[in-house]
């Protein structure tokens, strides 16, 4: 019986690590960090309304769920990618770095928005201090935006509107790769296909 002990326990682990590879996609790391100075030089030229959006960029934006319908209203005609998170979230912090690099890379052609859900403002702004994103982030303490959008309980969570407002797909958890989210942002946004 003993001898039987150490080899499952083996397999299991092996199981374990398999399973997680393939959840993660394989992927063995986060891309490096961005400035904001970087991320804004990079979307210099953006159109009209998705530069007025960046000229918001790091920051946390109050009003609710008035003022976060406005700014997707002013976005008609252009796709938007929606993420939320939390500065206490996890793998919300694991995917920043994937949202700086795709953001910046997409930028001109998609709007991208934040929700900073069931958070605290001044600790979303302490953190975007060290995290920067080249969109806002539009406050959500009590899940109100989170509620219309259809997307409370999961931490983080992303949206996908077209460029007529409707949207096209949530992605639940994190993303581990901006293959994955550029991926996902050519299929629900652009309407390119995968």
């Amino acid at each position: 019986m003993r001898r039987l002990v150490l080899p499952l326990a083996a397999l299991v682990v092996v199981g374990i690590v398999v399973l997680g590879l393939t959840q993660t996609g394989g992927q063995k790391k986060t891309p490096d960090k961005l400035t904001l100075a970087a991320m804004q030089r990079s979307l210099q030229g953006a159109p009209p309304q998705l530069a007025a959006v960046y000229r918001k960029g790091n920051t946390v934006v109050g009003g609710s769920t008035k003022a976060f319908q406005q700014q997707v209203d002013e976005l008609h005609g252009h796709p938007v990618v929606i993420n939320k998170w939390a500065s206490w979230c996890g793998p919300c912090r694991t995917e920043f770095p994937i949202f700086q690099h795709v953001a910046t890379k997409f930028g001109k052609q998609v709007a991208f928005l934040g929700v900073n859900a069931n958070d605290h403002d001044n600790a979303a702004r302490s953190f975007l201090k060290s995290e920067a994103l080249p969109y806002p982030s539009f406050s959500d303490r009590n899940l109100a935006i989170s509620g219309k959008l259809g997307i409370v309980p999961i931490f983080p969570t992303t949206v996908f509107l077209d460029a007529n407002g409707k949207r096209q797909y949530i992605h639940q958890g994190y993303y581990t790769s901006t293959d994955a989210l550029a991926r996902d942002i050519r299929r629900y946004a652009l309407g390119s296909g995968p």
